[in-house]
């Protein structure tokens, strides 16, 4: 068997895609690759959680390292104990998954997503320690035994300093008089994003935080605010507040009931920072599937906006290299690099309901002062087999769309890594003009398959 770590680290349907097998081989690739002696492992509601979090355990254990268990908490929380204790750090999580998906995803001592370098470190010790299941179980080469074998422990204040840390983001600041709807997907984050808010002074009503194993992100969560949108018209809020399944990602909802995607967070956000003087050389990261519209606006605001591939891996790699304080994903994996390692909904959530209150003004308004977002169109092409060069196969069509569209909207030809399919996007200033782009550049894709 062969394990392969994407962007995100590996996930798939638990028992089948990620058996115990295969987690027990990641913990002890946790050890070996970085010579670790603790590894802190959290994760999320998923029925599954406690049976790959005890094989993962077992595995670090048995490579002579401390395995750390802190329960049900949010993958920024084991990202903030990694670089508070420069210790290794593993969630188990499929994220904006189902329940019957999981997954598993390293930070390196520092809080920090694996290089290419050490990605490649982990899945080799993955593959020896798999290899064992062709040899009667023998101990991996190394691997320590009796009173050498690692512990098992627990940490049961690592939520507690994890929501301290993040309520003090603030500086003293409160959220009095601030009527919020938190919706927080049956995920990890339920026992902790209502209370942090409201220590702030916040008034807040929960949606979707009784998990009961099988329910996260179930109808709710950010990939389905339907009704957090209703709720917040209805509760005649101030906003809404949209997790995901481990509480790396924040959507949010106007007063309007109106969605507030990551790129609008983000252009309030670095404008914000930009007036303060705390945001890095004046720059923003974001993915090329970032709106033309959040361009054009920090283009305006004196901005200037570094782009990446699809993935916070390479927001935070960009983010790395430039020195830079602020990026983010569309889908809201937003990194506050002052403030934390890693993409963090809840410290993204706060950060958003402090710039809220400071500016005494409707969310909505602030949004539409922020930015403008021009129609996206996104279709997926299905193909016979990959096709990692079609941008340049297809070079004199993307030319001639992109020619009539002109600085006006924009498109994307991007191969699927994970499978055979191309993602076609086109923006435009309506609708019509956007689909039309698409759907020249669809035809094209498709005679090549």
């Amino acid at each position: 068997m062969t394990v392969r770590f994407g962007t995100d680290g590996v996930r798939g349907v638990a028992g089948r895609d990620l058996t115990p097998e295969i987690a027990l081989a990641i913990g002890r690739a946790a050890v070996r690759a970085f010579g670790a002696r603790r590894v802190v492992i959290g994760r999320d509601t998923r029925r599954s959680g406690p049976l790959l979090e005890a094989a993962l355990a077992a595995g670090v254990c048995a490579e002579g390292a401390d395995a750390v268990l802190a329960g049900v908490v949010p993958t920024p929380a084991v990202a903030f104990a990694s670089e508070r204790d420069q210790v290794v750090g593993v969630v188990i999580s499929a994220s904006h998954n189902a329940y019957a998906d999981n997954g598993i995803k390293l930070f390196a001592p520092g809080g920090l997503k694996l290089s290419d370098d050490q990605q490649a470190a982990v899945e080799a010790v993955i593959a020896d320690a798999l290899s064992l299941a062709d040899h009667a179980g023998e101990p991996l080469d190394g691997a320590p035994v009796g009173a050498e074998v690692g512990s098992l422990l627990a940490d049961v204040s690592l939520a507690d300093d994890y929501a301290a840390s993040i309520e003090g983001v603030t500086e003293g600041r409160r959220l009095d008089g601030l009527r919020v709807v938190v919706d927080c997907a049956n995920g990890a984050v339920s026992a902790i994003a209502p209370d942090v808010l409201a220590d702030l002074g916040a008034e807040v009503l929960v949606l979707f935080a009784e998990p009961d194993g099988t329910n996260i992100n179930d109808g709710c969560g950010s990939t389905h605010p339907e009704a957090l949108q209703r709720a917040v018209v209805e509760e005649r809020a101030h906003l809404g507040l949209a997790f995901d399944g481990d509480a790396d990602r924040l959507l949010a909802v106007d007063e309007r009931g109106r969605l507030v995607d990551g790129d609008q967070i983000l252009a309030l956000c670095a404008t914000d920072l930009r007036d303060r003087g705390r945001l890095s050389e004046d720059t923003v990261v974001v993915t090329v599937m970032s709106n033309l519209g959040f361009r054009q606006a920090m283009g305006r605001q004196g901005i200037t906006v570094v782009e990446t591939a699809v993935g916070d891996r390479y927001v935070l790699a960009a983010m790395a290299d430039g020195g830079f304080s602020l990026g983010g994903e569309q889908s809201g994996h937003l990194v506050f690099g002052d403030l934390g390692t890693t993409g963090d909904g809840l410290l993204s959530a706060v950060v958003l309901a402090d710039l809220v209150v400071r500016e005494g003004a409707p969310l909505g308004d602030l949004v539409d002062a922020a930015m403008t977002k021009l129609p996206q169109v996104l279709r997926n092409v299905r193909v016979g087999t990959p096709m990692p060069d079609v941008a340049d196969r297809l070079s004199a069509e993307v030319a001639e769309v992109s020619a009539e569209l002109g600085d006006r909207g924009r498109v994307l030809l991007r191969p699927s890594g994970t499978e055979p399919v191309v993602r076609v996007m086109a923006e435009a200033p309506t609708e019509a003009e956007a689909a039309a782009a698409v759907d020249t550049l669809v035809a094209a894709v498709e005679s090549l398959a």
